[in-house]
């Protein structure tokens, strides 16, 4: 089952398609700078949405300088396009990419992974034993998903068969998973969503996916057969208080269960019973449908660099950069961009593209002798799907307080087709855009 929306037959649909292009033209970037002459050794470890975005930013800006990207995958995925493959509104195709598509010519890719940073000596060393040495490092790896922090689980479970779905993992795992889910909302059970304790990109994603299963089995007319049960991690439902209170809302309305401070610690796929972690000891819950999201962690070379937070995040690794320049806080010739940084706020692709000018502006003002001026407030972006035609477009930052791209336009708590527009048509090629550097 696909489900298909005609946006060319409603008047809707045509104001939703020019808010898409309104959104492109004020998310697009300035004009290029002049180009700085400069020798410096620059190494980009990963080549996903921050590696590739800053690979083709100063590939454009700089002039002699040697510029590698370190990563093994020979794939580019469009990870905000994992949620609509795993609800069957798109081919896992749509998130699938090359990874040499996107780098600029000029610059290296070394197609390895780090198996070692050494901040102290600037060098990095590949798995298969290169050595890199550099004047300035950008991490930008994003992160691991820990799926045997759960016990019993494998991605071998995920499909119909055993009612699991795990979107997070790959294209292809989505596509799985939304095999799992509509035979779910076909037949009628017990559907269980959350997610981890830990720090997570796009913390949306899971709420995304509950509200989207309920709509298409209200669809299918077999909404009254199917128990929804989304699983908080923490004493909320989304960690920004005003948006807490509206997702609380539609859940009430839509008569969707919610638990606080339960977290997932194990699957019993033969029982079919979920064991999550609560304050009062363990708890289980039966299912006919999970919907598992893993803890989330930096990789391990990056764990082990010593670039990590000594006092913060200290079971996930993440780096010690600065809050606003995203510059490493004890090596200055270090910056980090995307899901890796340790900052409060900010694991969304939206949030990358943020994070792209402010590391350019303090790196390139290092090599001309001057200091940076642009800063990070911690922006993120999570187009909220509520239903299939409707989203909530939030964004906020760090003082969570809420940034409306279009104040006025899109009131980013009400459910409106003109966001769900901007998830469905035009995130993809503005992300497209930032992955060229050009937004």
């Amino acid at each position: 089952m696909t489900h298909s929306l005609d946006l060319s037959t409603t008047r809707r649909g045509f104001l939703g398609l020019a808010a898409g292009g309104a959104a492109l033209g004020a998310l697009a970037g300035p004009a290029r700078a002049q180009r700085v002459r400069s020798s410096a050794r620059i190494v980009i470890l990963g080549a996903g949405a921050g590696g590739a975005g800053m690979a083709n930013r100063l590939a454009a800006r700089l002039d002699g300088a040697q510029i590698t990207v370190v990563d093994g995958r020979a794939q580019h995925w469009y990870q905000p396009g994992f949620t609509l493959i795993a609800s069957g509104l798109r081919p896992a195709s749509y998130a699938i990419s090359g990874t040499g598509d996107w780098l600029p010519s000029g610059v290296r890719w070394v197609q390895d992974y780090a198996a070692e940073i050494d901040p102290e000596a600037n060098r990095v060393t590949t798995l298969g034993g290169e050595r890199l040495d550099y004047d300035y490092l950008i991490v930008a790896t994003g992160l691991t998903l820990d799926w045997d922090a759960i016990e019993g689980f494998s991605l071998d479970l995920v499909g119909p068969e055993h009612g699991v779905s795990a979107h997070y993992a790959s294209p292809e795992y989505a596509v799985k998973s939304w095999h799992a889910l509509d035979r779910f909302t076909d037949r009628g059970g017990v559907g269980l969503f959350g997610r981890p304790a830990t720090e997570m990109k796009c913390a949306g994603a899971p709420v995304k996916i509950m509200l989207i299963a309920e709509d298409i089995a209200t669809r299918k007319g077999n909404r009254d057969r199917c128990e929804f049960i989304y699983n908080a991690q923490a004493q909320n439902l989304f960690g920004v208080p005003v948006i807490h209170h509206r997702v609380r809302q539609i859940m009430d309305e839509r008569a969707i269960e919610y638990c606080y401070q339960h977290v997932l610690k194990s699957v019993d796929p033969g029982r079919k019973v979920a064991t999550y972690t609560t304050p009062e000891g363990e708890e289980e819950k039966p299912y006919d449908f999970i919907n598992v999201v893993p803890p989330q962690r930096a990789p391990q070379a990056v764990r082990d660099s010593g670039l990590s937070w000594a006092d913060r995040w200290t079971d996930q690794g993440w780096i010690e950069v600065d809050m606003a320049t995203l510059r490493h806080a004890r090596y200055s010739n270090v910056f980090g961009i995307g899901d890796i940084n340790g900052v409060p706020k900010g694991k969304t692709a939206a949030s990358v593209k943020f994070h792209l000018p402010v590391v350019e502006d303090h790196l390139i003002a290092e090599l001309q002798g001057r200091e940076g001026t642009r800063s990070f407030n911690g922006y993120t972006s999570c187009p909220l799907i509520t239903r299939i035609g409707r989203a909530m477009l939030v964004e906020f930052d760090y003082n969570d307080n809420l940034t409306p791209s279009f104040p006025g336009i899109v009131a980013p708590l009400e459910e409106l087709w003109i966001s769900w527009l901007m998830k469905e048509i035009a995130l993809k090629p503005t992300y497209n855009a930032m992955l060229r550097g050009l937004a």
